[in-house]
């Protein structure tokens, strides 16, 4: 797919699946305004002339607002937006505590719900047919024990992304979810090491019997960024192996 003359927000830049992305599209011709909290990450990307990025919490709307303003100032308007950061809690539901569940809500909902809220209007004003891809995960549609607080605020951002789909598509705006499975992040050597018993659980779930790579997601997502994609919005698309069928 070709991305010449494309510009790119990806949040949660610096790992797993946002790198994967911000990758790929890199090497598609796209300029990136990549966001990655911590600064060690940053060393991923600079070889990269294309890739412009800017360290910081995505629930600061002051540094959402000061990449468009950016985007202006360097005349590389924004035609898309990947919602990759987010953050997980693995713990029991009745030991779970309000300011736990409001930690969550923050990085994995609200946060999300204002930088679209942000960018939509970016595009609305500035005429451009933008395309959101919002990355939610299979634990916001299934039970899974221990992930209450994470389900629910996946569910809660499918939620908005599909209402957000129909009240955009006027102006030319789509939006779309990824759902991935298991997937080999940061965190899968040691998952694989460390909780052999689950790991092994998982896979015999998978008709698969693997996990995905996080280059299979970042196709996906590019996808759905490109022109390719232009009648796809307001869709959920699951990318596990096969998991959610089994």
């Amino acid at each position: 797919m070709d991305f010449k003359n494309k510009n790119i927000i990806i949040t949660g830049a610096g790992k797993g699946i946002g790198r994967a992305t911000t990758d790929l599209l890199l090497k598609e011709g796209a300029f990136v305004y990549a966001i990655i909290k911590s600064k060690k990450d940053n060393f991923h990307f600079k070889n990269y002339k294309n890739c412009l990025i800017f360290n910081g919490s995505t629930q600061n709307s002051k540094l959402i607002v000061k990449i468009l303003k950016k985007s202006k100032q360097i005349k590389k308007p924004i035609h898309g937006l990947v919602n990759n950061a987010g953050v997980r809690l693995r713990k029991k539901f009745i030991n779970v505590k309000r300011k736990e569940i409001q930690k969550v809500f923050e990085n994995n909902f609200y946060s999300n719900f204002f930088i679209m809220q942000n960018v939509s209007k970016y595009f609305i004003q500035n005429k451009i047919k933008g395309s959101i891809v919002n990355i939610s995960s299979i634990v916001g549609q299934i039970g899974f024990n221990e992930l209450s607080v994470y389900a629910s605020s996946k569910g809660a951002l499918t939620a908005l992304t599909k209402s957000f789909a129909v009240e955009m598509a006027p102006y030319n705006i789509r939006a779309n979810i990824v759902s991935p499975g298991f997937t080999k992040t940061s965190y899968y050597k040691k998952f694989k090491t460390r909780k052999k018993k689950i790991y092994n659980w998982t896979l015999s779930r998978i008709p698969m019997k693997r996990w995905g790579d996080a280059s299979e997601i970042s196709n996906l997502i590019i996808y759905l960024l490109s022109e390719k994609s232009s009648y796809i919005t307001g869709e959920n698309i699951n990318i596990d192996g096969g998991w959610l069928n089994s």
